[in-house]
């Protein structure tokens, strides 16, 4: 039997987890009264006979009044012998307010006031919670199909799992660094295919780029070098506990260079990983769509 509890800050998620939850099988109940929690973790047990069965269960502010019940709750659970792991959703409090106006819902803690405040309300009453979590991720830069690639790798395939997820986003510098950047690489001291009329409208996607670029004895250095920095980078920052990382790999346009270069560096991480870890090219095709 598996319980996990699926919490965090409003916003970042939670209806997204529990429905891909749902989807890959497990029992799911959302936004249960808190005093109700150690009451549904033994009707959960008596229910789970066969040792397959897996339950999820949504926590969140909107019980506001009951969130001081909620440490008894979980040791109550614990005591009647219940196996259940917290999941905890985050997200920047920049992400969190764009999706409040995109979908023009109002924060639960907001009431009458700005977003921000409810926000900043709600990681103060939720940060005991944040602490005794299993899991945490952070959604500030994750697709929802991100984040459903992420829950079933980690509740479906049960595959070891660090509270990291890392970014590898390539851009050009003409259209400026990317704000949320952690670590910035500019990769402008490689050849630049742009000047090759035959290569100057492809991608860092096409192996003809990646081709040419291999071509020079100092990419495949950048590459291992590059890898091998990150590789050490990742086991401390998880130490410290970051839990999100963007790597930002830039050059003039952000179609070539930086695109090969990201590319490479996430499919090198990819297979070797007990992290999150997503590609981005931000600014690939850009100067066609504008013409030049």
């Amino acid at each position: 039997m598996r319980l996990v509890i699926v919490t965090g800050m409003s916003g970042a998620g939670k209806s997204t987890v529990l429905n891909a939850l749902e989807d890959a099988g497990y029992f799911c109940v959302d936004n249960l009264p808190i005093k109700l929690l150690s009451k549904f973790a033994l009707l959960c047990m008596e229910a789970g006979e066969n040792e397959n069965r897996r339950f999820s269960v949504g926590v969140d502010i909107r019980d506001e009044k009951a969130l001081e019940l909620l440490p008894g709750e979980l040791e109550e659970v614990g005591r009647v012998g219940v196996d259940h792991e917290i999941l905890f959703l985050d997200a920047s409090d920049s992400a969190l307010i764009k999706r409040y106006k995109e979908t023009r819902r109002s924060h639960p803690l907001a009431r009458q006031g700005r977003i921000e405040d409810g926000i900043r309300e709600e990681r103060k009453k939720m940060e005991f919670l944040r602490e005794k979590a299993d899991h945490i991720i952070d959604t500030s830069h994750l697709l929802v199909r991100d984040l459903k690639q992420e829950i079933e790798r980690i509740f479906i395939e049960d595959e070891e799992f660090e509270d990291l997820y890392i970014t590898v986003l390539s851009f050009g510098f003409k259209y400026g660094i990317p704000t949320d950047s952690d670590l910035v690489f500019d990769v402008r001291f490689l050849p630049n295919p742009y000047y090759i009329e035959e290569l100057r409208h492809k991608t860092g996607l096409d192996h003809e780029i990646a081709d040419y670029l291999r071509s020079f004895p100092e990419t495949m250095e950048f590459e291992d070098r590059l890898t091998d920095l990150i590789r050490f980078l990742i086991p401390n920052y998880i130490k410290e506990g970051k839990n999100q990382l963007v790597i930002s790999l830039g050059c003039t346009g952000g179609q070539h260079r930086s695109v090969m270069m990201a590319q490479s560096l996430y499919e090198r991480l990819l297979n070797e990983r007990s992290y999150g870890i997503r590609v981005e090219h931000r600014d690939i095709g850009s100067d066609a769509a504008r013409g030049k």
